[in-house]
């Protein structure tokens, strides 16, 4: 009997809870007039895989879950040990290429110094050449006067000759002087060419010793630790999860009715179930260009089957900022909407925050 009276008291103590709850609804809808749109959502944030860019053993980690971190803390650092010794392999490779030019440099000199000996003795065999010949052009002359005997003559004309075939020697060696110059250039440019390439190795295995400190891209809270020291990650593993707690918005889905009317940039309000005294100001920055079917968290089937426009309403950058470590995501709520944009909002939307 006790037990059955306990039943109809707990029935008629629910009724007059939905009865209040239908009359406040009922009443909050008055209020706010066709003027207004709400859709229920959740708030989330933009979330941040920190994740390693070579394969190798997670060495440390310097952050736990629920740690607010900032920009460009370092949060864990990956085994470098075999990249510093590739590192200092790079560096005495460009080392000996650095060596190489400057000893193909020295041979450039060295080769130009053989091309101007061989430039110089060319203008003295033509000197001589010029001497030579001016002389058998005199004895030739002397000759045919009976003034100089046929040997002087014939001494004079193969001195001559002579004198004419050490300048083509002198040309020749010029000509073997200048390819031994650019022989020696050549082997410059490729020991410039190897320092540009180990210079690049260096530079390459610097950023990949780099890499292996994970920084924060920006801040925020970490949400999970994925990996742990001493394991093993391949290419792209997941070390930690961050949320950017400066990026947090509320997903809601409103019909194409009501879609059509909101316009970006247009101010809205998010009451959280858990902070119903608290009305966050929001802008809506994305509405969905298709149409597709709401969430199945809505429960009735006659809602479900109901095409929805996905809807996107951002918190004020700085009030995140100043309330950070108040943020969470995950928390259920409301955002209300004005389709009217002539309609003031009502004393129940106004803005209350946190001071």
């Amino acid at each position: 009997m006790k037990f059955s009276l306990k039943i109809v008291i707990l029935v008629i103590i629910i009724i007059g809870l939905a009865a209040g709850y239908y009359a406040w609804s009922s009443l909050h809808a008055n209020e706010l007039g066709k003027g207004f749109v709400s859709g229920n959502g959740r708030i989330e944030a933009t979330e941040i895989d920190i994740a390693t860019k070579l394969a190798g053993r997670v060495e440390s980690i310097y952050v736990h879950e629920g740690d607010f971190v900032k920009t460009g803390q370092l949060l864990a650092t990956i085994d470098s040990k075999n990249l510093e010794a590739q590192l200092h392999q790079a560096k005495a490779q460009l080392q000996q290429a650095i060596t190489t030019e400057v000893s193909a440099r020295a041979q450039i000199q060295l080769r130009e110094s053989d091309r101007n000996a061989a430039l110089a003795t060319v203008a003295q065999r033509e000197s001589e050449l010029d001497t030579v010949q001016r002389r058998s052009t005199s004895s030739s002359a002397l000759f045919r006067k009976g003034a100089v005997s046929q040997n002087t003559f014939e001494d004079d004309k193969a001195g001559a000759q002579g004198a004419k075939a050490a300048v083509e020697v002198a040309k020749d060696q010029v000509a073997v002087a200048e390819a031994a110059v650019e022989v020696a250039k050549a082997q410059a440019n490729g020991a410039q060419a190897e320092i540009r390439g180990a210079e690049a190795a260096v530079d390459r295995i610097a950023v990949d010793i780099e890499d292996c400190k994970l920084t924060a891209p920006c801040g925020g809270r970490i949400q999970y630790r994925i990996a742990e020291p001493g394991e093993v990650l391949g290419v792209g593993g997941k070390v930690l999860n961050l949320v950017d707690l400066s990026d947090v918005y509320m997903t809601f889905f409103l019909s194409e009715e009501s879609a059509g009317k909101v316009a970006l940039q247009s101010d809205a309000r998010i009451i959280l179930d858990a902070a119903p005294n608290y009305v966050i100001p929001s802008k809506i920055t994305f509405v969905s260009s298709t149409a597709q079917f709401t969430p199945k968290t809505v429960e009735t089937y006659v809602e479900r089957q109901k095409l929805m426009f996905r809807v996107k309403a951002q918190i004020d950058h700085d009030l995140l900022i100043k309330h950070i470590t108040m943020v969470k995501t995950g928390l259920p709520g409301v955002t209300w909407l004005k389709l009217d944009p002539n309609a003031e909002w009502p004393e129940s939307l106004a803005v209350k925050v946190a001071p």
